[in-house]
C-alpha cells in the first residue's frame, strides 16, 4: 500500500526547491540486496545549498533518512516513511586534489573512484578504500574499513548539512569514530563532502597494493552475488564468521535468503527473496551463535523502514 503523498505540500512550504522530489518512488533497485518496498518521498538536492533549504523548510515530524549506493543495506518491506534524501550527480560526485597531500571527495563518490584517484596522484595511505563497496557517505558514516585501513586513519574534516538546514564541518575528532561507528552527535548531520589525508607514495606500489585488495575479495567474498557486505561487525574476541561458521551456519537458508557457502559473514539473495527474509536469516544466525558461542554479533549492515 503507498504511503501518502507529500510532494505537494513539501513543494509548497519549499517552492524554490532545485532537486529532484519524487513520491512513493521504489528503493529495491536502489540496494544491492534488489529487495525492499518504497520511499514515501525521495528526494535528490542539487547541492548543498538545496539540501540545507529543503531540510531548513521541512516539518520536524516528517523523519529524513540518508541512503547512499546502497550496498550495506537493508530497506524493510513495507518501505520508508519520511523523505529519503539520496546524494548523487556532480554536486556530490566530485574529487579534487589539494594542497598538503588531500584529497576531497564528495559523498556520493564510491570508494574505489576515491582509492584509484589517490592512486592516480600517487598517494599513499588511501588503497584500502579499493576493498569497500559503498560511497564515502557510508564510509563516514560507520567508519568504514578493510584491509588494514580504517576511515579514522585518514579523514581530515567531514562537510554536512544538520537536520535544522544548517551547513557544518566537523573536525576527525568531532566525528568521534569507533569500530564501525562514528559519534552519536553525528546522526542528525547529512555529510555531503570529506577531506582526506594521504602521503607521498610510489605509484606503482599503491596500484600493486589495489591489485593485492581485488584478489583477495575475489577470492574470499561473494562480490557477484546480490548481497550487502559485511553483515555483522566483529565482536571483540573473536571474528564473525567464524563464530557463524562453528555455529552450522553456512548455508542456512530463510526463503530465498542463504548465508553465503563462500563466506560466512555474507547474506545473499538467492533470487526472490524478501527483505524479511533476508533480516529474518540474519537474525536466527544472530540466534544460533547466541546459544552456541555465548557471543551476540551486532549488525553492520543497517536496516531501515518498516515491515511489509
Amino acid at each position: 500500500m503507498p504511503f501518502a503523498d507529500l510532494s505537494s505540500d513539501i513543494r509548497a512550504s519549499a517552492p524554490d526547491l532545485r532537486g529532484r522530489l519524487l513520491a512513493n518512488q521504489e528503493l529495491s533497485g536502489l540496494t544491492w540486496f534488489r529487495v525492499g518496498g518504497p520511499a514515501q518521498i525521495l528526494f535528490t538536492p542539487a547541492d548543498d545549498d538545496d539540501l540545507a533549504y529543503l531540510l531548513s523548510k521541512l516539518p520536524e515530524d516528517v523523519p529524513v533518512t540518508v541512503i547512499g549506493l546502497g550496498s550495506n543495506l537493508i530497506v524493510r518491506d513495507g518501505g520508508i516513511p519520511g523523505v529519503v534524501v539520496r546524494l548523487g550527480g556532480k554536486a556530490f560526485g566530485e574529487i579534487a586534489l589539494e594542497s598538503g597531500d588531500r584529497l576531497r571527495a564528495g559523498t556520493a563518490v564510491p570508494d574505489v573512484k576515491v582509492a584509484r584517484a589517490a592512486a592516480d596522484a600517487s598517494l599513499d595511505g588511501l588503497a584500502f578504500y579499493r576493498g569497500i563497496p559503498g560511497s564515502i557517505g557510508g564510509a563516514l558514516r560507520m567508519n568504514a574499513g578493510a584491509h588494514g585501513g580504517e576511515t579514522t586513519d585518514v579523514l581530515v574534516s567531514a562537510r554536512g548539512v544538520t537536520r535544522k538546514g544548517e551547513i557544518v564541518t566537523l573536525s576527525h575528532a568531532e566525528m568521534g569514530f569507533t569500530y564501525r561507528n562514528s559519534a552519536e552527535s553525528t546522526r542528525g548531520i547529512i555529510f555531503t563532502s570529506a577531506l582526506f589525508q594521504g602521503r607521498p607514495g610510489d605509484q606503482a606500489e599503491i596500484l600493486a597494493e589495489m591489485d593485492r585488495v581485488t584478489s583477495a575479495r575475489e577470492a574470499a567474498q561473494p562480490i557477484k552475488e546480490r548481497t550487502g557486505g559485511s553483515t555483522f561487525k566483529n565482536p571483540e574476541g573473536g571474528k564473525a564468521w567464524k563464530l557463524i561458521d562453528a555455529a552450522g551456519c553456512r548455508g542456512l537458508r530463510v526463503g530465498g535468503a542463504q548465508v553465503s557457502e563462500m563466506h560466512c559473514n555474507f547474506l545473499i539473495n538467492t533470487g526472490g527473496a524478501t527483505a524479511a527474509d533476508i533480516e529474518g536469516l540474519g537474525e536466527e544466525v544472530r540466534r544460533r551463535v547466541k546459544e552456541s558461542s555465548g557471543f551476540e554479533l551486532q549488525w553492520e549492515i543497517k536496516r531501515l523502514g518498516v515491515a511489509a
